[in-house]
């Protein structure tokens, strides 16, 4: 995201009038969004700026919790609808220049994220499973085990119940990536609507 101003885009479906009237007028940064094409291109991973599109969920809900006042510049880049986690671990490890930059990296998404799981009770069991899992592979392993177990995490138990479809896991890679050898651990362990769900720091 490119866009000096950018809108917020209610990007969900369902929720109470006053979800739809949330407001996080943060800044953009056009200048750190051409330095993150930059770092992307250095390491052969194409992108394009986008001036237009606005923050969605995944961006202002957590940050208006964190910075309430709205006066952190913020730079949105999204996903690769691919969903490779080797992609989005070679993402973050080419965002890594810009932490030594002053630039935070937040990824934003969900260690649990079965809609149909939560309305069920087997779904706990399932993100306490996975989550065991998680927290073994990011806060235990190497940086290379740890990023080698993360490329094939479909094997890991109760992976595909934890997550149908993955893009709530993919911002992890992209911080498991951008972390290098930093240790990772454990900064929340929780709980939304009885299912088990986690937030990892590095460095």
């Amino acid at each position: 995201m490119t866009s000096a101003a950018p809108p917020l885009l209610y990007d969900y479906y369902g929720f109470p009038a006053a979800a739809y009237k949330l407001s996080w007028p943060a800044p953009g940064s056009p200048e750190l969004g051409k330095r993150v094409q930059e770092v992307l291109g250095s390491a052969g991973i194409k992108s394009a700026a986008n001036a237009k599109r606005g923050f969605d969920h995944g961006t202002f809900v957590p940050l208006m919790m964190a910075y309430p006042k709205a006066d952190v510049p913020t730079v949105q880049l999204s996903l690769n609808a691919n969903l490779d986690p080797r992609q989005h671990l070679a993402i973050g490890r080419a965002l890594q220049p810009l932490r030594d930059e002053g630039v935070y990296i937040i990824a934003s998404g969900m260690t649990y994220h079965n809609m149909a799981g939560f309305r069920h009770e087997h779904g706990s069991e399932d993100s306490q499973v996975f989550s065991d899992w998680l927290v073994d592979v990011v806060t235990k392993r190497s940086d290379g085990e740890r990023a080698e177990l993360l490329e094939q995490w479909e094997q890991g138990p109760k992976a595909r119940a934890a997550h149908p479809r993955e893009e709530h896991l993919m911002p992890l890679m992209v911080a498991v990536g951008a972390a290098g050898s930093d240790a990772g651990s454990v900064a929340f362990d929780g709980s939304h609507m009885g299912m088990r769900c986690l937030s990892f720091m590095f460095g």
